[in-house]
């Protein structure tokens, strides 16, 4: 590989690495190996107890995915992917071909400018029509990657979302292990760990939208986060997404990763944010349950709300580690 090119592949790799991830646990390393891009799964950054089967890992990693193959893209490269290439290898998620290729469209070089950009929001929403004009866009989107985004318009669902994701709430903060689990990735204020969720990326004192969504207490009561005045949220629900799969696979939970920051980053390019909510799709029942009646049967991986919040208040990135500390050259 020229150094050119060795150059366009760090540059698509300290890209991916913005990606979201459940907790911002990062659960992810790359191997580059000539013109290939090897990324893997770090079980020792898998939610033991919120996540046994590695399903969030595995979308945090199509996440990834799908912003490496954004950015090398971005750099004139092909971005082929070979998916799940091994099956006696469950952590090496992808090899994606980086050779030369053409040049990127005008979508998806405005797509990629918005990966430093997005942001998890934590709370509500300021007032206005929120996804709703963008519906079609981003179910194109979902569809691109193989998943699909299912709007909740009736009142008895979104109640329905709401009072399980209470549950849910609910179970973790009465489970130790959970409990446990997430305050370890909730660094203390001015903490220098380049993971976890910081203290900058929730209010201290969450707005409460009706019905009422929890965001997880990252801070367990010892008020951390930013003021209410600084949160840059409201009070609306926003329009509430699931995005699902029709099978409940590695190979799907991947897809859905992909589709979920295709949808992120082409929302946020129309200044919308979005709130996620993992805690009812933590508990198998629970999921179960959304399955049943609100996916048709189609396997419910992701519940979010999207809405605009004050572009003013954007927090500051969430800490990520650095490529270089997450990539190999292999021969």
């Amino acid at each position: 590989m020229t150094r050119d090119a060795a150059d366009a592949v760090r540059r698509a790799v300290a890209a991916a690495v913005r990606a979201p991830s459940v907790h911002n646990t990062q659960p992810w390393s790359f191997a580059v190996r000539g013109d290939t891009v090897v990324l893997r799964a770090d079980p020792d950054r898998r939610l033991g107890a919120a996540d046994p089967a590695g399903r969030e890992m595995m979308i945090s990693c199509g996440a990834a995915l799908y912003t490496l193959r954004l950015a090398l893209r971005r750099e004139g490269r092909a971005a082929t992917v070979r998916a799940l290439p091994d099956p006696s290898r469950p952590n090496l998620v992808a090899e994606v071909d980086a050779r030369p290729g053409g040049g990127p469209g005008a979508e998806e070089l405005a797509l990629y400018e918005q990966i430093e950009r997005r942001r998890t929001h934590r709370g509500g929403f300021r007032p206005g029509p929120g996804a709703v004009p963008l519906l079609p866009v981003l179910r194109t989107a979902a569809e691109a990657e193989g998943a699909r985004l299912v709007q909740i318009l009736e009142a008895r669902g979104i109640g329905m979302l709401a009072g399980l994701t209470q549950a849910a709430d609910h179970l973790e903060r009465r489970s130790s292990a959970r409990a446990g689990e997430a305050a370890r990735w909730a660094p203390s204020p001015g903490s220098g760990r380049r993971d976890g969720v910081a203290a900058t990326a929730y209010p201290a004192e969450p707005a409460r939208t009706e019905p009422h969504f929890p965001a997880r207490d990252f801070a367990h009561g010892r008020g951390w986060g930013t003021p209410p005045d600084a949160s840059g949220g409201g009070a609306e629900l926003g329009t509430v997404l699931l995005l699902t799969t029709l099978r409940d696979e590695p190979a799907d939970w991947l897809r859905a990763g992909q589709a979920l920051q295709h949808v992120l980053l082409r929302a946020a390019g129309d200044g919308l944010a979005a709130a996620i909510h993992t805690q009812p799709l933590e508990v198998p029942e629970l999921r179960g349950f959304i399955r049943v009646h609100l996916c048709a049967g189609a396997h419910p991986q992701m519940l979010l709300r999207l809405g605009a919040a004050d572009p003013a208040a954007d927090a500051p990135p969430s800490p990520r580690r650095p490529a270089a500390d997450v990539t190999t050259e292999e021969d």
